[in-house]
This record gives structure tokens, C-alpha cells and sequence, in this order.
């Protein structure tokens, strides 16, 4: 599939299925992560590749991390907190790594880096027939996940990227451009 069909058909896909990525798709979808715009070179990303048995150990930190929220969550929420990785073969964890006092880059820019290497991987997945969703919510600014997942202080987890094969192929709705985009004249 060539980039612009590809940026024009993707859409999240929520019930993934076995395969994702193999190691060498794995590779390419890091070097399309990495040519994401990046001010003053900072690099300011990590990825956090978690599979097999990993999933199992992410659900635990998940439903801790619940505990420690919201200590009247029911058995079976936290039960259910617990099996949300093994909703895909494969999840890239997005980290910004943040340099606060960047007299260049401020924050913000740094976390849009990383928004735009998390994007770029979702799209080279697409383009290899992969399915995927870009989760964020609660684990996302959670210090607990943050700090068992080894993100520092200043760190920001920007997303949990889910990955593997589509159960069935995502209906594309018509977008109405006009909708979003107006020219602006001065």
C-alpha cells in the first residue's frame, strides 16, 4: 500500500487478533517511529515493546495501579483492568522522555514528538495490513504505571499502542473535510 492510501484508510480497530508484528516488521515500524519531527535532534522517545507472557505482567501493574486509585473497585473491575493487554498480540508503550529545562524545546514539543513517532507506527502498521488503537486514559498519567514501567519523573506516557491482526476490517466513514478546515485570510 503506498503512504498516502495508507494515511487515508486508517482507522482504529479494537478486537485484534494473532499475528502482530514479527521482529523484522518490528524494526521497520521503529524506524518509521524515529523519523518523526524532532526539534534540535532530542530524540525525546522511548518504546516500551511488550508481548507474550509481558501483557500478563502490564495487567498486573494496570490493576494495581486501579487498586491505588480507587480502593473500592470491585473484584471484578480490577479483574478486568488486569485482561485489558491481552487485547492484542503486541503493545507499544509511547514514552516522552522530557528534558524540562530545554532552553529550545519546551515540553509540549516534546510530547507532540512523541505523539507524532506513536502515529507514525500506527500508520506503518496499517501499511503492513495490521490493525491497531492508540489507548490512553487513566494508565496513561498514572505514577505508579509511569514509574513500574521505568519512565522518570519528568516522563510522560503518551500511549499504549495495540497491535496485531484485525478480527474484521474497520467500516471508513465519509469525513466532510470542509467540516474541519477553513482558509484563513488575515
Amino acid at each position: 500500500m503506498d503512504a498516502i492510501e495508507a494515511l487515508t484508510t486508517r482507522k482504529s480497530v479494537a478486537m485484534l487478533t494473532e499475528p502482530g508484528p514479527s521482529g523484522d516488521e518490528l524494526a521497520i515500524l521503529m524506524q518509521a517511529a524515529v523519523r518523526a519531527p524532532d526539534h534540535c535532534h532530542l530524540r525525546p522517545w522511548r518504546f516500551l515493546v511488550i508481548k507474550g507472557e509481558a501483557r500478563e505482567a502490564l495487567g498486573d501493574i494496570f490493576m494495581e495501579a486501579q487498586r491505588r486509585r480507587e480502593p473500592e473497585a470491585t473484584e471484578a473491575a480490577l479483574m478486568k483492568t488486569r485482561s485489558k493487554p491481552l487485547r492484542a498480540p503486541l503493545i507499544i508503550v509511547v514514552v516522552a522522555k522530557i528534558e524540562i529545562d530545554n532552553p529550545k524545546v519546551p515540553p509540549i514539543e516534546q510530547i507532540l514528538s512523541a505523539g507524532a513517532a506513536a502515529q507514525n507506527i500506527m500508520n506503518a502498521a496499517h501499511a503492513m495490513g495490521y490493525g491497531g488503537i492508540w489507548r490512553s486514559g487513566k494508565p496513561c498519567f498514572d505514577e505508579y504505571v509511569r514509574t513500574s514501567l521505568g519512565a522518570g519523573a519528568n516522563d510522560q506516557i503518551v500511549g499504549f499502542l495495540y497491535l496485531g491482526t484485525a478480527a474484521r476490517a474497520p467500516i471508513l466513514p465519509k469525513e466532510e473535510i470542509s467540516s474541519f478546515m477553513e482558509v484563513w485570510t488575515g
